[in-house]
């Protein structure tokens, strides 16, 4: 009998005729690691709450839910709030106390453990999860990286038989997304735990599981093994656009046979089917314009005056018309920066020029006006009203830019959008500015790899208009197919600034998993298109060349 087992899952918001959920059914068996995927508004955030009944939204629903043959109905509170973990998508939201080890206590309180078995587990998880240095911290000041470990841990300690986890490394950097997919990957192959898992970021998480579900406006297309599902995938799929890069690369060169799903079988791929003569592609033409968009020059800020500097004596430059990536771990001073460059923070040593112009000169919001623009990591804090409808009159402008029909969603509050949605309603209120410098935190958290895509188009439109686009985010994929140029942040500094060629080939870790797949082979390989070029280029070992 299989562990859990959804039947005809059927489920519609209030007011909705089209289902978010469509008859979805699947089976999970005990100590599986399945992973769902799918589009931005497939229906993987819905389905997930659904499964955890304490969460479930509002609305109509069919179907059945049984976990260990039970009910899901029948569960009693605690096994329903207990059995089932989750771990949310925003780290923040999750949090409920002020101090770590406080976190790690609070659902054991609620079980009402003794003080000496919530001391025997806390301290036990504390050296599991490795937190000890941070047992005493207030969770304030924790980095991404170590609350979203710390939620998971918070959850762990309870025992919970299955783990549902809502895109949980979609906040953290390319490191400690890494770290965290094989902690639960560790928490799957040590305790036997059964984990259902949805993520954008699959370069990790595909290779890892044991069952790969995709999700289609609701139904569910495919379930099975990740080489499998994959292979059945048409190459113009959307959803091929978000697997790993080994898979992506074979579906481009129509490869046959087994899918690789790793970066060491997608490396084996090319090393014996493809000649290797041509290692280089040639070096973009640099750009000739040499007007300053946005300026730092020895900028140094602190958030408290006892405190660390967050920004210390950063100095870089953007030129007008292009689009800078900004790349760095959690806490490194990326958001810092684009807060001092919008007059949000003011640093209390050096300049910021935006077109010349000191940032102080800007009187009467005037920086606002047709000039500067921010997109918040944080985007709800952008919407004011209470449906889309209404946060969208008067952006037409935006709207017109972004590829997705948002009047499906008039009567929908904003907060009821996924969060790739919620993005692309965001950014169309923040383009209707028509500013002339864009900043951007993280845009492509919690959104789809066709509608990235979509957004690299967008942007690079937008930089053909003239606009200069500064754009900060943990998607080394993303940056290398949209920026000009890639800056990493460090401590509170930039420390190195290359086209994405050169950058990302530098890089060990923050770099691509194209770059890491084609190290050795090709010298400057960062996207698909660029190993799918040399490849192509090179000719495969077995054809038959003809003599000149």
């Amino acid at each position: 009998m299989a562990f859990l087992t959804v039947e005809n899952l059927t489920f519609a918001y209030p007011g909705k005729k089209e289902p978010a959920v469509k008859n979805v059914s699947f089976e999970i068996e005990k100590g599986e690691f399945a992973l769902i995927c799918g589009a931005t508004g497939s229906g993987k955030s819905t389905l997930l709450r659904l499964l955890k009944r304490e969460l479930a939204p509002l609305g109509e629903k069919s179907g059945q839910i049984r976990l260990s043959g039970a009910d899901q109905a029948s569960l009693s509170d605690e096994d329903a709030a207990y059995k089932i973990g989750y771990v949310m998508q925003r780290p923040e939201m999750q949090l409920v106390t002020d101090k770590v080890w406080h976190e790690l206590a609070f659902g054991l309180e609620n079980m009402n453990l003794s003080r000496a078995a919530i001391a025997r587990r806390v301290s036990e998880m504390a050296a599991y999860f490795g937190i000890e240095e941070w047992y005493e911290k207030s969770v304030n000041d924790l980095s991404g990286g170590q609350k979203q470990l710390l939620n998971l841990a918070a959850v762990m300690v309870m025992q919970p038989e299955i783990l549902i986890l809502d895109e949980p490394t979609s906040q953290l950097d390319p490191i400690a997304a890494s770290e965290f997919i094989q902690t639960v990957k560790k928490l799957n192959r040590d305790f036997a735990l059964t984990v259902l898992i949805t993520e954008h970021r699959l370069e990790e998480v595909v290779p890892v599981s044991d069952k790969m579900i995709v999700l289609h406006e609701g139904k569910a297309l495919y379930s099975g093994a990740p080489e499998e599902t994959i292979t059945k995938l048409s190459a113009d799929s959307p959803l091929l656009l978000a697997m790993p890069a080994a898979a992506r690369l074979y579906h481009a060169l129509s490869e046959k046979g087994v899918c690789p799903i790793e970066i060491k079988d997608g490396r084996r791929m090319i090393e014996e089917r493809y000649n290797q003569n041509i290692r280089v592609l040639p070096s973009p033409a640099s750009s000739t314009d040499t007007e300053t968009a946005l300026e730092f020059k020895n900028v140094y800020f602190r958030y408290d005056r006892h405190g660390r500097d967050v920004l210390s004596g950063v100095s870089f430059s953007v030129m007008t018309g292009e689009i800078y990536a900004i790349l760095g771990g959690n806490g490194s001073g990326k958001t810092t920066s684009l807060s001092a460059a919008s007059s949000l923070l003011k640093p209390y040593a050096g300049e910021i020029r935006v077109f010349g112009k000191k940032l102080k000169d800007y009187k009467n919001q005037s920086l606002f006006r047709n000039c500067l623009t921010m997109l918040p990591q944080d985007v709800q804090t952008v919407f004011l009203h209470n449906t889309v409808r209404e946060e969208l009159k008067g952006a037409e402008y935006g709207m017109n830019l972004l590829p997705i029909d948002f009047t499906r969603y008039f009567d929908m509050h904003p907060y009821d959008l996924s969060g790739g949605e919620q993005q692309l309603l965001a950014l169309a209120k923040v383009l209707s500015t028509k500013p002339k410098l864009l900043l951007l935190d993280e845009p492509t958290k919690g959104v789809d790899a066709k509608t990235k895509q979509q957004l690299t188009s967008i942007l690079k439109s937008l930089k053909e208009t003239g606009m200069t686009i500064v754009l900060v985010t943990h998607d080394t994929d993303f940056a290398a197919e949209t920026a000009d140029k890639c800056a990493m942040f460090f401590r509170g500094q930039i420390v190195s600034v290359a086209h994405p060629r050169a950058f990302f080939r530098q890089n060990s870790f923050y770099t691509t998993p194209v770059s890491r797949m084609t190290r050795g082979i090709f010298e400057n390989a960062v996207t698909i298109k660029d190993a799918c070029d040399l490849c192509l280029q090179n000719g495969r070992k077995d054809e038959k060349r003809c003599s000149s």
